[in-house]
């Protein structure tokens, strides 16, 4: 066995200090254009790579040729990008972190004190509607620093015995901070540190090109901008297809015809729309035909003649060496559960990190209400919080008529929309116990308690460890009558 360091991250400014000729071969479609020749070269893949760096130009002419002519665009994965994203909105990071394959960590309104940045959207023309939204804003901001004062003087106290050291100070700090933003609109600025392949970063571009904002379509040409004088071989279509611009437009025409439904305020928790009716089974005969080499089918009949009880005690042995950190098994997936919930932005920030579940998010929309922290309501401040609220859709309204979807950057991280979403049960065991901890943040928390209920009746087997992880003990005694493994130690 041979194995050989290829390549890792390097910041650019420190290429950027290398000159001439030292330089000309600094570029990840070498990468690309060895690995993309390993299938049919004799050659080993560190020769490869030396002879693309003796020759950029045509290991870019190569790349060209297997992308375009042969269609194989996973070589481009092999290229990798970092970027720093500064000055851009709340409402544009959703749509910068909604692409499952890629990485990113985001300057957190949980954790850093803002300063009151604010993005103004270009599509905001009149020079009195901006005045009406820098005001709307101030306003925001403003509260935003009052409720942060008062709520950390009131947490540190609640709190007296956790803030005595420095580290608790700043933990007790962070939940004031975490409810004060509530209050903050979605065109705060913020900053995001974002890591991507190239083959992902061209379905962005995309995807980008046809965003209602301005600002996430001027932030795809800034990246597609600084890309391609490194890497023109790999990023060939960076502009959306026919089938990405129209492919629901018949079906939006034939939508916007029917007459408009009345609105309803949501419901509380979440709601479960569909689910696999005998995920159960599903899970075990999964296990069985892979372990038989049974074809499903039979694996499934096998499994539905097995006795309940005898299901029953099937899965209490297999979660009896489980642990809060145990990731469930592949045989986990043949199970999926929807569900739909109204969340706010505060909450959604949080649900969107989950990508690798298929997530549908609607507008952001007054009518759904407006989710208020309990902790603003205990410190005298619910009223001047609901006052700000109805001018803030009062602006929204005002901008809305004259600016479209630019409206939505006065909304706050209150303001609530619809999400669809769809986990199988391996995605959900990882979801819950994050999201249903003691230490996961409330709002969030209680969308993941009220879905492990509800999932635990409708699968009672594979669901029946599923808990956050600071719950993870007593479930399990719940379950077992005994404590967990390790847990005697504690």
């Amino acid at each position: 066995m041979r194995v050989k360091l290829a390549g890792f991250n390097v910041d650019a400014d420190i290429l950027r200090r290398l000159e001439g000729d030292r330089c000309r071969h600094l570029t990840p479609e070498t990468l690309s254009a060895a690995y993309a020749r390993i299938s049919r070269s004799p050659l080993s893949v560190d020769r490869l790579r030396q002879q693309a760096c003796r020759d950029v130009e045509k290991a870019r002419r190569s790349n060209q040729r297997i992308i375009f002519a042969m269609g194989h665009h996973s070589v481009a994965e092999h290229a990798v990008f970092n970027f720093d994203i500064m000055g851009v909105s709340r409402l544009a990071l959703e749509e910068i972190e909604r692409f499952r394959l890629a990485s990113y960590t985001e300057k957190s309104q949980r954790y850093v004190t803002l300063a009151g940045d604010l993005v103004l959207p270009v599509e905001i023309r009149s020079a009195a509607l901006k005045k009406m939204f820098r005001e709307a804003a101030q306003r925001q901001n403003r509260f935003y620093f009052k409720a942060f004062s008062l709520l950390n003087r009131q947490l540190q106290h609640q709190h007296a015995k956790t803030a005595q050291s420095a580290a608790g100070q700043r933990l007790v700090e962070g939940w004031a901070k975490e409810d004060a933003r509530y209050i903050l609109s979605l065109a705060t600025s913020g900053q995001v540190g974002m890591t991507v392949n190239a083959r992902t970063l061209e379905h962005m571009l995309r995807r980008w090109r046809l965003s209602p904002r301005q600002e996430v379509r001027r932030l795809g040409e800034k990246l597609l901008a600084l890309v391609l004088p490194i890497a023109p071989s790999i990023i060939l279509f960076p502009e959306p297809t026919a089938f990405d611009r129209e492919a629901f437009s018949p079906l939006d025409e034939f939508i916007a015809a029917l007459p408009a439904a009345a609105a309803r305020r949501p419901g509380p928790g979440p709601r479960i729309v569909s689910f696999t009716e005998n995920g159960d089974d599903m899970i075990l005969a999964a296990h069985v035909g892979s372990r038989r080499g049974l074809d499903f089918p039979r694996a499934l009949a096998m499994v539905k003649r097995i006795a309940p009880a005898r299901k029953k005690s099937l899965f209490r042995e297999f979660f009896k060496k489980v642990e809060f950190f145990s990731a469930m098994p592949r045989e986990f997936e043949m199970a999926d559960i929807t569900f739909q919930a109204t969340v706010s932005a505060s909450n959604f920030a949080q649900l969107k990190r989950h990508r690798m579940a298929t997530l549908l998010a609607g507008e952001y929309a007054p009518e759904l209400g407006n989710t208020l922290p309990e902790s603003i309501r205990q410190v005298g401040l619910a009223g001047e919080f609901t006052e700000i609220i109805a001018a803030t859709n009062d602006a929204y309204s005002r901008l809305r008529e004259a600016s479209g979807a630019a409206a939505d950057y006065i909304l706050t991280n209150s303001h609530r929309r619809r999400v669809l979403m769809k986990m199988n049960l391996r995605e959900i065991y990882h979801f819950i116990r994050l999201r249903d901890d003691e230490h996961a943040q409330w709002d969030i928390r209680e969308l993941a308690h009220g879905l492990a209920e509800k999932i635990r009746r409708i699968m009672p087997l594979s669901a029946m460890m599923l808990c956050g992880k600071s719950r993870f003990n007593d479930r399990f005694r719940e379950v077992y009558s005994f404590p967990p493994p390790g847990a005697e130690a504690e």
